[in-house]
């Protein structure tokens, strides 16, 4: 749908719009300097670091990395899709929204799916009200301890018995019997029969951060396997991306400090029905990167909850592994473990909210659990189990992120095995990236440590698309792109993206180019980039542009270090030989040297 409006249209919008206004009509923006601040709506702090720069019509918050122009803006803050973000921008201006061709056809039934889940929501729930075999699953929630007060909140159905209750009340044409199996709701097996997805169950509506229905879940009543069931993958609904009962917590609490994740719908009700009204829960899948992202973009904390026994302690290993690149400073995570044989649903009814509560305040931090649980079998009384915990530990700790908890978690291997802090940084963490060009005088407070999501750009491909954000003039400046497709690298591919759009629209602007790449991994490195607006050189980015395009493009050697660094960056350390690691070395120094003497000849 987005493809519908005109790219024209979208950055005349753009151009009208004051991302100023935006902003501060939904979080109070203070001046400070030609910015405006604030703490940021994306993630929990106190001290601001949300800047809003009104010169290149940008934000970006140095805790969380979130950026982009006033369109990306609306689509994070109000959990908008990218038309109804240029819908509500447009009419705040009075601008009406063009279109360029008609929708197409399935584009128009994705969007259609929405309103037909509802629907059968809806057609659930009456079944759990009216159908005369509703004493089984109304008895099976009460034996569960739910009132009807908690069914209704979390939207609780009945799938009565049969094979085509859900197709003959809601497939009345072909069309509508279509989009129910589209949207996962109708079967159809290898003799082309259709019949219900969902059989003699509890349903549990799954929706999405904007309370959107996208799938279902089912509790079987009778001995059927599998005893739950999920709603397949379908255009709108993505098991890896989603979490059960999320919307349901951000709607009973208006500041999120943490999120307890559990294993299973019930648990997540449960837990709601005495008064925890902050957990989630997976969709049959083990707790991702994608999952962890969404978690910490509203609250700085996550406890994971899992059974004490060896399925649990090999699902918190998982778990383990898709939180550590997740952990920026200011974010943590915990991980508790119930006695055997209990679950979050039979504590909290057993002993109640206090207790449940009580354990996970005393959930184990992160670090504890991860070192804890490799030294497991280690003797660390012998140099041999100090030596195997800290081989075991390098590939984890290689997945935190940079930052002050990054330095810790060093310093805390390095007490437990022995080893000084630098020698471990050396043999653990990646080879350093090439520095940048010397950068302008910073002031004392602007010479603080900086977090990943702060750093400036590394390397020659990272300045030149940095200068080329803050100026997109200077494009013009590279009349030939062939030298430049000859480099290799993912940061070498979005420098040429970058050019060779800026040659099609000259006219492009900081906002616009963080518009294009909005939502990509393309996009956060733009969105860091943009913000460091302290880096340009006082002498001036056209200059320093021509400067870096032809150390770039004219020294082979500089050229084939450039393609190695990015290459590296994609590779585990620990598979880089020796010999790679000491050329790699060798190259810095000598390029320090020839940085050095550039600088004294001029």
């Amino acid at each position: 749908m987005a493809g519908l409006i005109p790219q024209s249209f979208i950055d005349d919008l753009l151009d009208r719009a004051d991302i100023v206004d935006v902003i501060d009509r939904r979080v109070k923006l203070k001046k400070s300097g030609k910015n405006y601040m604030a703490c940021c709506p994306f993630h929990q702090e106190k001290t601001p670091s949300f800047s809003v720069n009104p010169e290149k019509q940008f934000y970006y918050c140095f805790g969380c990395g979130a950026g982009g122009n006033a369109l990306g803006f609306l689509m994070d803050y109000e959990n908008m899709e990218f038309p109804a973000a240029v819908e509500s921008l447009a009419d705040s201006l009075g601008m009406t929204v063009p279109r360029e061709q008609p929708e197409r056809r399935e584009e128009r039934g994705q969007r259609e799916l929405y309103p037909l889940m509802e629907e059968a929501t809806r057609y659930y729930q009456r079944q759990l009200r009216e159908h005369p075999r509703k004493a089984t699953a109304v008895d099976y929630l009460k034996g569960r301890g739910l009132t009807g007060e908690i069914a209704k909140r979390f939207d609780l159905g009945f799938a009565a018995p049969g094979w085509d209750n859900l197709l003959k009340a809601l497939g009345t044409t072909e069309e509508r019997k279509q989009q129910l199996k589209q949207a996962g709701m109708l079967v159809e097996n290898e003799s082309g029969r259709v019949y219900d997805r969902f059989r003699d169950r509890v349903v549990f509506p799954i929706r999405d951060q904007r309370g959107r229905v996208i799938g279902f879940g089912g509790r079987v009543l009778g001995d059927d396997k599998p005893k739950y069931l999920n709603s397949p993958e379908t255009p709108i609904f993505h098991k890896g991306r989603e979490l059960y009962g999320l919307y349901q917590a951000r709607q009973a609490n208006r500041q999120l400090e943490r999120i307890i994740i559990v294993e299973g719908y019930m648990d997540v009700i449960a837990l709601a029905q005495h008064g925890i009204n902050n957990a989630t829960a997976t969709l049959g899948t083990a707790t991702g990167q994608a999952h962890l992202e969404k978690i910490f973009r509203l609250c700085p904390e996550v406890v994971f909850c899992f059974d004490g026994d060896d399925a649990g302690r090999q699902a918190a290993g998982r778990a383990l592994d898709a939180a550590l690149p997740c952990m920026q400073d200011g974010r943590s995570a915990r991980f508790l473990f119930l006695p055997e044989g209990e679950d979050p649903d039979t504590l909290v009814r057993d002993r109640g909210a206090e207790h449940f509560l009580g354990l996970v305040a005393n959930a184990v931090p992160l670090d504890s659990f991860l070192f804890d649980s490799l030294a497991a079998n280690l003797s660390l009384g012998s140099l041999d189990g100090k030596a195997r915990l800290s081989k075991l530990a390098a590939p984890l700790l290689q997945k935190l992120p940079p930052g002050v908890y990054r330095e810790l978690m060093f310093k805390e291997l390095a007490q437990r095995t022995g080893m000084a802090t630098d020698t471990l940084s050396q043999i653990v963490a990646p080879p350093p990236a090439p520095e940048a060009p010397p950068a302008a005088p910073s002031s004392p407070r602007q010479r603080q440590p900086r977090s990943q999501a702060q750093a400036g750009p590394t390397g020659l491909v990272q300045m030149a698309i940095f200068l080329l954000l803050h100026q997109p003039a200077v494009a013009r400046q590279v009349e030939d792109l062939e030298p430049l497709k000859a480099l290799e690298g993912d940061e070498v591919a979005l420098l040429l993206e970058l050019l060779e759009l800026l040659a099609r629209r000259p006219e492009s602007t900081t906002h616009m180019l963080l518009g294009h790449w909005y939502g990509t991994q393309q996009g956060e490195l733009l969105n860091r980039l943009a913000s460091q607006e302290r880096l340009i050189p006082p002498e001036g980015i056209e200059n320093e542009f021509t400067d870096t395009m032809n150390r770039l493009l004219n020294h082979p050697k500089s050229r084939e270090f450039e393609a190695r660094v990015d290459k590296l960056k994609h590779r585990n350390y620990a598979d880089i030989s020796e010999l790679e690691k000491l050329e790699i070395v060798q190259e810095l120094r000598e390029k320090r040297r020839r940085d050095e003497e550039r600088g004294r000849k001029q």
